[in-house]
């Protein structure tokens, strides 16, 4: 089984299947950014499944090279939880280990709400702080359970989005990391987390939320 990105493949991997392989390096911040090599477009033709997502713009190439055997399977990337946990039953049901998707999204669900509470109890004086997030890291703000206030991106911000997102006087600004265009809010007194979005190297979804939470925690708890 061959995934684009690792992304993807953690994806899989959560829904039980094995021997995943990930083209885009885990090390690569912005994976659409790659360029895909020959020995990727070899690994494709040979593959059974092929897991990838539109935005990819080597998406493309990817079907193209990809034999008439393969299965391509496209998803929608997005690390809110209704959609992970949507990702990986469909896969589950797709390879055929559904028992092992089920239990993964069970573990799942309870760490989300573990960390969730604790992000809650770690807010100063127990008031939700203004955050504003980048369009892919709203996720993020669920998590915490506070509200946003405001949303910028994929793009970088204009000046009017600047003008009308520092009205907000937001506490924190949750960035995303893997799409960064550097500081957001020049000027003003918000706080930027940087939030990952693509698992490791280890194919692991839950560090994913694991890192974004112990990042916002302990921001919140110095706020």
């Amino acid at each position: 089984m061959v995934a684009t990105s690792s992304w993807e493949a953690a994806l899989a991997k959560a829904a039980g299947a094995r021997n995943v392989r990930s083209i885009v390096p885990p090390s690569i911040r912005h994976a659409p950014d790659y360029d895909l090599k020959p020995s990727d477009l070899t690994a494709v033709a040979g593959a059974d499944d092929v897991l990838y997502a539109s935005f990819e713009p080597f998406a493309g190439r990817i079907k193209s090279a990809a034999g008439s055997k393969a299965k391509m399977v496209e998803l929608d990337l997005d690390d809110d939880p209704e959609t992970t946990r949507a990702n990986v039953t469909r896969l589950g049901k797709l390879f055929g280990t559904e028992r092992a998707a089920a239990k993964w999204n069970s573990a799942f669900t309870a760490e989300w709400n573990s960390l969730s509470q604790q992000l809650k109890a770690a807010r100063t004086g127990g008031k939700a702080p203004v955050v504003v997030a980048q369009a892919f890291t709203t996720w993020a703000a669920k998590l915490a359970g506070v509200q946003v206030a405001g949303t910028y991106g994929p793009d970088a911000v204009t000046p009017a989005q600047l003008s009308a997102l520092s009205a907000k006087k937001p506490a924190f600004v949750l960035d995303n990391e893997n799409m960064s265009t550097g500081t957001v809010l020049p000027g003003s007194e918000a706080r930027q987390l940087e939030i990952v979005n693509y698992p490791g190297a280890d194919l692991d979804l839950l560090p994913v939320y694991r890192k974004a939470a112990d990042q916002m925690r302990k921001a919140f708890a110095g706020s």
